[in-house]
């Protein structure tokens, strides 16, 4: 968007030749000791802050993957677990960068998005502790306005604070790259610090094999969707990128999209699959993975729509030029896969 000009500096513009010193009067920048006084302390407190946090996230993420660590070295097998946890989130989030159809994004802004997903989780995990507790907020309430919010937003941060104000993010599906990434992130540490606390509470006489699996499997199922409503708020981020007049609304509608079909994850994947075993003749097992696989297929052909109709979209309006005048796009790149 074209930044916002005074009077005096339009109409310089149109009748001036620019040879008028606006400074102080429609226009600033850093010039006297008490311009980069302010302007130094302002930087210095604006990226002070930043550091502050990512320090605090990073010293919170240490503690909590004591556990997860102290798990591994008593028995280094149980790694092995974590990683296959997050491979189906993996193969989803990987699904869309290549749905990307107009560059692709640079690795090293795929792993900082990344790890900042996994600090910015254990946000998350203090929240979610503590505000059942100070709060009295549980059951439905609980998960609708506390879990399902904040997860997507931390998510979400992770995203904007650093690949979103990249030159690389420079189409509104990346935003659904990028929030894919962060959703992988949350949902690996997510994993970790599940799959740890089971087999640290598990009786010690129980092969760790099979608990491990088991509560792997699990968190296995509930990977995808993590990728899935955060790559929902992150195509909306894109969105709101290009559209500033409307930006706050339309990074919001994204947010309460994601949160209110985690909420409704986790309210519902408790109840329904019992009610199918009472229905059905089938084990509570298979009626569970059934109604995950349903649910995140669902929410994800949601998601889905939204990018098949970006990438007809964009073959639409690019299809009638040639490589020479494409540079001449302002709002994407030419197609590089």
């Amino acid at each position: 968007m074209e930044r916002r000009r005074d009077p005096v500096e339009r109409a310089e513009e149109r009748t001036g030749d620019g040879s008028v010193d606006l400074y102080d009067v429609s226009t600033w920048e850093p010039r006297s000791i008490g311009d980069l006084v302010a302007y130094t302390l302002y930087n210095a407190v604006s990226y002070g802050f930043r550091a502050l946090v990512l320090l605090i996230a990073i010293a919170i993420t240490l503690v909590l993957l004591v556990s997860p660590a102290a798990v591994v070295l008593e028995d280094p097998f149980v790694a092995l677990f974590f990683g296959l946890s997050i491979v189906p989130a993996g193969l989803l989030a990987a699904y869309i960068w290549y749905a990307d159809i107009t560059t692709s994004e640079p690795l090293w802004l795929l792993v900082v998005t990344f790890l900042l997903a996994v600090l910015f989780a254990t946000f998350a995990a203090l929240v979610n502790s503590y505000s059942r507790a100070l709060l009295g907020i549980s059951g439905v309430l609980f998960f609708y306005l506390i879990v399902g919010p904040i997860e997507e937003t931390v998510k979400l941060l992770a995203v904007q604070v650093f690949a979103y104000r990249n030159d690389s993010f420079n189409a509104v599906i990346d935003g659904a790259v990028y929030g894919a990434v962060a959703g992988l992130g949350f949902a690996a540490i997510e994993n970790a610090l599940y799959i740890s606390r089971v087999i640290g509470e598990a009786n010690p006489e129980t092969n760790i094999f099979v608990t491990a699996s088991g509560i792997a499997t699990v968190r296995a199922l509930a990977g995808p969707g993590h990728v899935i409503y955060s790559a929902i708020a992150g195509y909306y981020l894109g969105l709101a990128k290009f559209n500033r007049d409307y930006a706050g609304p339309i990074v919001l509608k994204g947010l309460l999209v994601a949160a209110f079909v985690h909420g409704t994850y986790n309210v519902t994947v408790g109840i329904v699959p019992g009610i199918v075993t009472d229905l059905l003749p089938i084990g509570y097992g298979i009626a569970f993975v059934g109604y995950v696989v349903l649910y995140d297929l669902a929410i994800g052909y949601y998601l889905y729509r939204k990018i098949d109709r970006y990438r007809r979209t964009y073959q639409s309006v690019t299809s009638h030029i040639d490589g020479d005048s494409r540079p001449e796009l302002t709002e994407f790149e030419p197609p590089q896969r």
